[in-house]
């Protein structure tokens, strides 16, 4: 690292926005665990909303690729769908 003011402090903004991805990520892949451990249609009605918008801001911060967080979308939304035919 340069021993530069500007350099010294682009290493504390990148450490500190890696933490903060890091928390987002986590939290998000945590709400998708829980969701698709829930097995009643109108909890998983309730909670989908929150973990899609969840998912969004991810891809929209850059945390994930804009086509991971559809594919994630897709795959919660598919499998929400084959529980309301299921019961």
């Amino acid at each position: 690292m340069a021993n530069h003011k500007a350099t010294k402090k682009d290493v504390r903004q990148a450490a500190k926005r890696r933490d903060r991805n890091r928390y987002y990520g986590k939290t998000t892949r945590n709400a998708i665990r829980d969701l698709k451990a829930l097995n009643d249609k109108t909890a998983v009605d309730e909670s989908m909303p929150n973990v899609i918008s969840m998912i969004d801001k991810l891809a929209k911060r850059g945390v994930i690729h804009k086509n991971k967080a559809a594919n994630l979308k897709s795959k919660l939304s598919k499998r929400a769908n084959n529980l309301a035919v299921a019961q």
